[in-house]
């Protein structure tokens, strides 16, 4: 187990460092000169400074080969430093940190709102009687996988905010503001962990162990909760980093449709301002995030399932 999650270690530090990497080959690639930006976006226009340009060239980094910035920001990365921020001159890290519990927390409330539609979905699909209702509730998903994220916030938007007037249309105050972000964000959530949540139940209720604690008497409800449920989930643990990371890329859609405040929105602006510090910034947290949901996801499978755990391992 410990030569487990040593080589599990290994292999995230290197996502980690092949995200940094190649987010940092990306952005050095773009044609258009991030100081030049950083001035036409101060109102400088076409009469920009040489002497001003040069001057913040030097004070970024960015007058040195591009292998000695790469080497001196992997360093400064190391030691916890991602730079400053070259729209607020502020650090990464706070400027990251001050952004993240928005996010975080319209994060929590789309992927909570999914687990429960979807096992509500998926239960009702699996346990029910009916074929004609099995097959209406398992064509949900894939319509909701389909509809873009962008076009259902604006309905959500002009039905329940500028209509019925049930909900604020922008702002990070209050739990009304929350609803349709969360709405949104956790429709696509909801749709893929259905579909997967289905299948799995489905073929685990035609396990041998299933049958047998039918033949116990058990109800059909606690066999569904008991056994199959329980083991049912495991496949969508495989999922987990996957569906969290897919989350933070629709915040940056989410949180600009309803004009929130976050880190979904601070990369929408980073990208644009062509900001390579804090978009680094952004891409190594999520990089972080990733690894360690994944991670913790790999060490709660023995728990899940005991089995897992008494399976011999390989060389």
């Amino acid at each position: 187990m410990v030569g487990y999650v040593v080589r599990r270690l290994g292999l995230a530090v290197f996502v980690v460092w092949a995200a940094f990497t190649t987010t940092f080959v990306i952005l050095y690639l773009l044609p258009s000169d991030p100081i030049l930006t950083m001035l036409n976006r101060g109102g400088e226009g076409a009469n920009v400074d040489p002497a001003a340009a040069a001057a913040l060239r030097a004070e970024y980094g960015f007058d040195k080969p591009v292998i000695v910035q790469y080497l001196t920001r992997l360093g400064a990365a190391l030691q916890g430093d991602l730079g400053r921020s070259m729209q607020n001159g502020q650090p990464v890290v706070t400027t990251i940190v001050d952004a993240l519990p928005q996010t975080a927390v319209l994060a929590a409330t789309a992927l909570a709102i999914a687990v429960v539609v979807s096992s509500l979905l998926a239960s009702a699909a699996v346990l029910t009687g009916s074929r004609g209702l099995r097959h209406a509730l398992l064509s949900l998903p894939p319509l909701g996988a389909a509809i873009p994220s962008f076009w259902l916030g604006l309905v959500l938007l002009q039905v329940f905010s500028f209509r019925l007037g049930w909900f604020p249309a922008t702002g990070n105050t209050g739990w009304q503001s929350l609803v349709l972000p969360a709405v949104t964000l956790a429709v696509p959530t909801a749709a893929v962990l259905t579909q997967v949540l289905a299948k799995s139940l489905g073929s685990t209720w035609e396990q041998p162990f299933v049958e047998t604690a039918r033949a116990k008497g058990l109800p059909r409800s606690t066999v569904h909760l008991r056994h199959v449920v329980r083991n049912g989930a495991i496949p969508t643990l495989t999922m987990v980093a996957i569906i969290i990371g897919n989350t933070l890329a629709g915040a940056v859609v989410t949180e600009t449709v309803f004009s929130r405040v976050g880190v979904g929105r601070l990369t929408q602006s980073a990208v644009m301002s062509q900001d390579i510090p804090l978009v680094q910034g952004v891409v190594v947290l999520s990089a972080v995030v990733f690894v360690v949901v994944n991670l913790a996801a790999d060490l709660v499978y023995p728990v899940v399932d005991p089995r897992i755990a008494r399976v011999p391992a390989t060389a």
